[in-house]
């Protein structure tokens, strides 16, 4: 019998200063995940990583135990790879592949993002290809990192606030060894998932393994929600603190299939999140 991995749990910490300084502040939390951004994400431009960022973020990943699939880079707010437009399409392809050779000269595993709005120009199948086709594009121009579809909230006109439609992007993607899928409690639940009760995890997380299937789940989002069950509006709260409760997270702790994935709190108050990391550990325990 193949023994269990460990549950990763931890934050979306600080690369201020350098993202050599993200595993510093993980292990200060005293996570063994973490997610971060590899250049300010509300910016299309950034400076290369440097030779020396690059050699101490891996000395200290190495140093402080945070291998490649315990980390959950997130790329910048501003891409769109659903965009109408051909030309803003074309710039937020060229930075999702820029995002991606970061991650690939950094050694990870994982690239998380958003998967993209239409606007209200193209219908959403219609955008649903046009990611699909991004994604494709940026894995035939890399390598080894796996392109990792966010759930979102449906607000405005994002999409990939339904299963079925990140099943009909997956569908899409040629090479199935490089697309994955974060799950976010906060936004599945903006978008109508329930999960307040151990019945509803349940059937809310069937639903994701027969239209999905957790061999693609990489990640997590563990946030709770400041808006009511499908009010598509993406609002984070710290855990147990808003409409959906601790038996989500208790459940997650208790299920084996969300382990060795990054399990990562984006929840609003940071000064509390060494506390939500125990706590969750806590619910781990027989």
């Amino acid at each position: 019998m193949a023994e269990l991995k460990p549950y990763y749990i931890g934050a979306h910490v600080s690369a201020a200063g350098g993202v050599e300084n993200a595993p510093l502040n993980a292990e200060k939390l005293g996570a063994n995940a973490f997610a971060f951004f590899t250049k300010n994400q509300r910016r299309w431009d950034a400076k290369p990583l440097t030779t020396k960022s690059i050699a101490v973020f891996k000395e200290r990943c190495a140093r402080l135990g945070f291998s490649a699939e315990q980390i959950l880079p997130h790329d910048s707010y501003l891409i769109n790879l659903g965009h109408p437009e051909n030309d803003a399409l074309t710039k937020s392809r060229l930075a999702f592949v820029d995002e991606i050779s970061r991650c690939q000269q950094l050694g990870l595993k994982y690239l998380n993002f958003h998967p993209g709005s239409h606007l209200r120009v193209l219908s959403e199948s219609q955008c649903l290809q046009r990611i699909a086709e991004s994604i494709n594009l940026a894995i035939s121009e890399t390598d080894d990192v796996v392109a990792v579809i966010e759930t979102t909230a449906g607000q405005g006109s994002n999409l990939g606030y339904n299963f079925a439609q990140i099943a009909e992007i997956i569908d899409a993607v040629a090479d199935k060894s490089r697309v994955g899928v974060c799950i976010d409690t906060c936004h599945i639940f903006a978008a109508g998932y329930p999960l307040t009760t151990q019945l509803e995890c349940q059937q809310t997380f069937q639903e994701f393994a027969d239209l999905v299937g957790f061999e693609y789940l990489c990640a997590m989002h563990l946030n709770d929600s400041k808006v009511a069950l499908g009010a598509r509006v993406d609002r984070h709260h710290s855990l147990g603190k808003g409409e959906i409760g601790l038996e989500v997270f208790r459940y997650i702790m208790q299920d084996d299939r969300f382990r060795g994935v990054p399990l990562v709190l984006e929840t609003i108050d940071e000064t509390v999140w060494a506390e939500e990391i125990q706590m969750l550990r806590g619910f781990a325990q027989p």
